[in-house]
């Protein structure tokens, strides 16, 4: 008859022996992450650009905000400034016809895929369809101010909603300034962000 002091000890071999006997192997499938999408303003791989019809890189990732130098501007006055954030070098509030346009300013390294590339990320955000390359040079304006060179763009919709934009590269990067709001602000708006194109500047 085992002793008392040796009755603990062969209770507990006697309890890992049955789990050992039941244990069972669990095996469970887990999904792989998909990568992220970032809104960019941009895509931004220009591998990837080349690779990929006019655009739609663009659409789904972003690259980060350039650092460096930044550009300088004088806003007109009616402008409201918003608070900034992580992707927006500048932001405003662009009051007129009765309602409200959001003014971006965003910058990003290199060329960011390309002029056609982000007319045609413009052009999708309002429903319209892609440009084709030879389709480019008329639907753009070109102007130089202060030592820089403006592409700007004009988009309405049938949806009412209109964007004004201009490409400006910049040391290195891509500026972007984005008009975007109702078809009937944007255009009430068109000359003061016109006169305000030209005094963007280098510092």
């Amino acid at each position: 008859m085992p002793s008392r002091a040796s009755l603990p000890g062969l209770l507990l071999a006697t309890l890992l022996l049955a789990a050992c006997g039941e244990e069972k192997v669990s095996v469970y499938s887990v999904p792989k992450e998909k990568d992220p999408e970032l809104p960019m303003a941009a895509s931004a791989d220009a591998g990837a650009a080349a690779s990929a019809p006019a655009g739609a890189s663009m659409a789904n990732t972003s690259v980060p905000t350039a650092t460096g130098s930044d550009l300088a501007w004088q806003a007109p006055a009616s402008w409201a400034p918003k608070a900034a954030s992580a992707m927006r070098k500048g932001s405003f509030a662009v009051t007129a016809a009765g309602a409200e346009a959001d003014l971006s300013i965003t910058a990003f390294p290199g060329d960011v895929g390309g002029e056609l590339a982000n007319v045609n990320r413009w052009r999708g955000q309002v429903g319209m369809p892609n440009l084709a390359p030879a389709d480019l040079e008329a639907s753009v304006t070109r102007f130089s101010s202060n030592g820089l060179a403006f592409t700007v763009v004009q988009l309405d919709a049938a949806g009412g909603k209109s964007i004004l934009g201009a490409i400006v590269p910049y040391a290195g990067s891509t500026w972007f300034f984005k008009l975007s709001g109702p078809a009937a602000t944007v255009k009430a708006a068109e000359a003061d962000f016109t006169a305000f194109l030209h005094t963007v500047r280098a510092p």
